[in-house]
């Protein structure tokens, strides 16, 4: 489980996109689009992961924040008839805010999306529960790739991730 209330939690930022991910909390955000408060502490001093479209970025990059890796070798991995399910909330909003991607990456890089939100989803934290692919033994990782929209106050916040117990 991942409240970014004292740090990313093992989650790093990919290397190979084109900005990264910003841990920050509701009180640092101007008038704009962003969360008010974390989705944790409900609170203006909690703490979320997010992205902005700005000046700094082109519609259209990237920015990218990989799990740790999972292992299914662990019997203790599994709950819902052996599903490994993710727990997030995310919060998406303005008027050209851009797109959300969750992957499943494996060791190997094969990448699958698991969802694909785009455009404003509206200005309060939403909860998602997905389910992880279950292929053989294979370690895996979970990446949430934001991407940049036409907005220059426009972002994409998440909070709360959480996987299956003992995972």
């Amino acid at each position: 489980h991942c409240n970014f209330e004292f740090d990313l939690c093992g989650w790093k930022q990919d290397e190979n996109d084109d900005f990264d991910w910003n841990l920050r909390t509701g009180s640092t955000t101007k008038i704009g689009t962003a969360p008010a408060t974390d989705h944790t502490l409900q609170d203006p001093s909690g703490h979320y992961i997010f992205i902005k479209s700005s000046f700094l970025q082109l519609p259209g990059q990237k920015a990218r924040i990989s799990s740790p890796v999972l292992s299914r070798r662990n019997k203790n991995c599994k709950v819902c008839g052996g599903l490994v399910l993710i727990l997030f909330y995310y919060h998406m909003y303005g008027d050209h805010v851009g797109s959300l991607i969750v992957y499943q990456r494996t060791t190997t890089k094969h990448e699958k999306i698991l969802l694909n939100l785009t455009g404003n989803q509206g200005n309060f934290w939403q909860h998602k529960t997905l389910i992880l692919d279950g292929d053989g033994d294979e370690d895996f990782q979970v990446v949430f790739e934001g991407i940049a929209g036409k907005g220059p106050k426009d972002g994409i916040a998440l909070d709360d991730l959480t996987f299956s117990r003992e995972c």
